[in-house]
């Protein structure tokens, strides 16, 4: 039996030092703890992934390769699969090493570099052509990394070199319902090789992308195993039967898979771990009795802790006694630090200050963003007296058709909900009420209002949510045209309608903070569109 261990942890992008320290803790663990045979860490566990441009730093590679050259000499008694960045002249390499007894038995480059979606390997490596199979405790174990898997040729190779098993480093973001695909690919792999195949996972939160673990095994007979846990760290032990091509699961808990509390666990570690590594430890946001706010507060809550959640009640003249009333019932049910602050003397300050330039002119939204500033002015300058990391609140509903502030309600530092469509807002906060109140009902049930304009609806601007999501669903997130959106039942000018606010406030979204992606597009470096364009999709007949 080969006894394997696999390290499913949080290696932080750039952080080396830190790097360092968790992969020889991780190596004496593995060895003398679990007594296995060998050990494989994630893709680039050395330095993080992606770093990015980091990697174009010749201080930044130097000390990669000294960084790796003493955890080579460290190793004894086990052999060790790492992931790290390469240099071979001017070119660099996606890599792992195969580590034994001090020395480095063999290396193997990344063969299948992605390039589309959050995904940019070409910009920085070039790819590999030779398989690597080294032999240890008898078995002929073949080395993939992440993307090699997804495709046959590199696990051809392997197998045509002689491997027995297929071990796979990853660093796989999260999108919705990714386990399944993952799934999918391992019985693909198996079915052209016929070999058993161990996909390990990374875990963390890295600015917008969250590394969901989920790490899966398929063994000779084409079993799978359940996926590994969620969001969390652990080093998993598994036994492989050469004879047989079975596995023994030793340390393997399974893995929550359920849609919702899924979703709702990736955008918690997605919030959590961009307030650790950023050097933050509490947050400050406007709570104002809507959904996407009240959500916002228990994921911050949930991720934090609710002594390190600041939330500011902002009210106006507009603001309902209903909305004052939900929000304080939620600051009690989670118990959150707050603060009340009404905008009022700063709106009617500015609407003052600028009485003369705005004489003979209608109201309009201007004066709705003038209280939407307001408050992010006020978020601000909390954040900086006390060091809370801001949050924005704004759901991907909002941010696609531009039915947000910017400098207002768009302010912050993370927005933890940005690929969150509002009817899935709607449904991870009463999911979350299951698992014990966290939200008023009330303000689930209520129907949602911006309340900067007197008896003010979100429906009186934007489509119904249901017909709204479907449309950014289609058009944003699976690039469909207008003809084919409009060939599934839609109302043409609706699509149309919808579609001219997703282009026209481009330039919105690319000031606004980041959040954790969710979807196989989200908006930030998923979608890459032109602020300046002349594009208009007329439905599929031109420009």
């Amino acid at each position: 039996m080969l006894k394997i261990a696999l390290a499913q942890a949080d290696f932080q992008v750039g952080h080396i030092t830190a790097n360092h320290d968790r992969i020889l803790k991780l190596i004496r663990q593995a060895r003398d703890e679990q007594g296995v045979d060998l050990l494989v860490l994630p893709e680039l566990a050395l330095t993080g992934y992606p770093p990015e441009d980091l990697v174009l730093r010749s201080g930044f590679m130097r000390r990669t390769e000294e960084t790796l050259a003493d955890i080579t000499d460290q190793v004894r008694g086990i052999d060790v699969i790492i992931g790290h960045p390469r240099r071979h002249g001017e070119q660099r390499y996606n890599s792992v090493s195969w580590l034994r007894d001090g020395q480095v038995l063999g290396t193997y480059d990344k063969w299948d570099l992605p390039n589309y979606a959050v995904f940019d390997e070409r910009r920085y490596f070039v790819p590999g052509t030779e398989p690597l199979v080294i032999e240890v405790a008898g078995v002929r174990v073949g080395v993939l990394i992440c993307e090699d898997t997804w495709t046959p040729e590199a696990a051809r190779a392997a197998r045509e070199a002689g491997a027995q098993l297929l071990v796979s480093a990853n660093a796989s973001p999260y999108y919705r319902r990714k386990h399944l695909d993952r799934a999918e690919v391992l019985k693909s792999r198996h079915a052209e090789t016929g070999l058993a195949l161990i996909y390990l996972n990374c875990v963390g939160g890295q600015d917008e992308l969250v590394f969901d673990g989920h790490s899966l095994a398929i063994d000779a007979t084409g079993r799978l195993s359940e996926p590994a846990p969620l969001c969390e760290e652990a080093l998993l032990r598994v036994d492989f039967d050469p004879d047989t091509g079975a596995f023994g699961y030793r340390d393997w808990p399974a893995g929550q898979t359920e849609d919702l509390p899924v979703i709702y666990a990736v955008l918690k570690r997605g919030l959590a771990d961009y307030v650790r590594k950023n050097k933050f430890s509490s947050v400050v946001f406007g709570l104002s009795g809507g959904i996407d706010s009240a959500l916002t507060a228990a994921l911050a809550a949930d991720a934090l802790g609710p002594d390190n959640v600041l939330a500011v009640m902002l009210p106006s003249r507009h603001t309902s006694e209903l909305s004052l009333i939900l929000a304080s019932e939620q600051i009690n049910c989670l118990g959150l630090k707050f603060h009340n602050l009404s905008i009022e003397p700063i709106y009617q300050a500015m609407t003052t200050q600028l009485a003369e330039p705005f004489a003979g002119r209608p109201e309009n939204f201007t004066e709705e963003n003038l209280q939407a500033r307001a408050r992010g002015n006020l978020i601000m300058a909390l954040s900086n007296k006390f060091g809370h990391l801001p949050l924005a609140t704004g759901n991907k509903s909002e941010l696609a058709t531009g039915y947000s502030t910017i400098y207002g309600d768009m302010c912050g530092g993370f927005s933890p909900i940005k690929d969150v469509l509002k009817t899935l807002v709607y449904e991870l906060a009463e999911w979350r009420n299951r698992q014990g109140e966290a939200i008023p009902q009330g303000v689930i049930e209520r129907p949602p209002s911006a309340e900067l304009a007197p008896d003010q609806l979100d429906q009186d601007k934007l489509p119904p949510y249901v017909v709204l999501d479907e449309i950014i669903s289609r058009y944003v997130e699976r690039d469909e045209p207008i003809s084919e959106i409009v060939a599934a039942g839609i109302d043409e000018a609706t699509v149309r309608r919808v579609a001219g606010m997703v282009l026209a406030a481009e330039y919105k979204r690319r000031q606004g903070a980041p959040g954790p992606r969710i979807t196989r597009k989200a908006f930030g470096r998923d979608r890459r569109y032109p602020i300046t364009s002349g594009w208009r999709d007329s439905g599929g007949l031109g420009g």
